[in-house]
């Protein structure tokens, strides 16, 4: 009897301290520089941004997501530029102490692969959708080295790591990337913050962007933390506050 009660009373602590652990978890911002901040926003995940001056919206912050296990991270969007995407590279070599995998563009614009020339240099190897590597090519940007279909698994550490394209919404190219194993998505510029209007419409779906998005609210119902391309990241409120926003005329 004693081993058992042994067994349970350490099962128990280290329930109690694994529970501790998530609830001490506070994020913080941990790099700032007049063209970068890092954002620590979950145990193994870091929210970049950097800045875009636009004609019609001013100086605008836009987000990527850094992804990391066991020595290695996986970048969701490249910064605006090679400038702020080296400080990003130096920052996750010196800091972080990690090798970059890949980078992810989610679809075909500026804020999204405007650094890869950067990550290119350094070796680093690029994925993207098969229509943002085609948008790429159309509008002679920068274009990624690896191609996928419909969706992508990478190892990071131990852990996998999904790019997914579910729709066209904000560009015909908009793909979603999730960490299940912290449930953690960055939504790109598919996804608004809560109250943002409906911003930049040129290359936009406005009628399959609900149903895009509904798509993958069904796909990932436990997510926890949702990170927008542009504005304050939150939880899967963000999801209902897309569609509502694109359902209405």
């Amino acid at each position: 009897m004693k081993p058992v009660l042994l067994f349970m009373a350490v099962a128990l602590t280290a329930l109690c301290c694994n529970a501790l652990k998530q609830e001490a978890f506070a994020p913080e911002e941990v790099y700032r520089s007049e063209e970068l901040v890092i954002t620590r926003i979950s145990e193994n995940t870091f929210e970049h941004t950097s800045f875009l001056q636009t004609q019609d919206f001013g100086n605008v912050p836009c987000n990527g997501l850094i992804v990391r296990d066991d020595g290695e991270t996986l970048i969701f969007d490249t910064p605006t530029n090679d400038k702020s995407t080296d400080e990003l590279i130096r920052w996750i070599g010196k800091t972080l102490h990690c090798k970059i995998n890949a980078v992810i563009p989610t679809h075909f614009h500026n804020d999204c692969l405007g650094g890869l020339r950067a990550f290119h240099e350094k070796g680093v190897p690029s994925y993207a959708y098969s229509g943002t590597i085609a948008l790429a090519k159309e509008n002679d940007l920068i274009v990624p080295r690896n191609s996928f279909s419909d969706s992508l698994i990478l190892k990071v550490g131990r852990e996998n790591i999904i790019a997914k394209f579910f729709g066209e919404g904000h560009t015909k190219d908009n793909v979603i990337g999730y960490f299940p194993s912290e449930k953690v998505m960055f939504g790109g510029c598919l996804i608004k913050e809560l109250d943002a209007g409906k911003g930049f419409l040129g290359d936009a779906n406005v009628n399959a962007w609900p149903g895009t998005v509904e798509k993958v609210k069904k796909t990932y119902p436990d997510v926890k933390i949702v990170v927008p391309g542009h504005g304050e990241y939150g939880d899967s409120r963000l999801l209902d506050y897309t569609i509502k926003l694109f359902k209405t005329p």
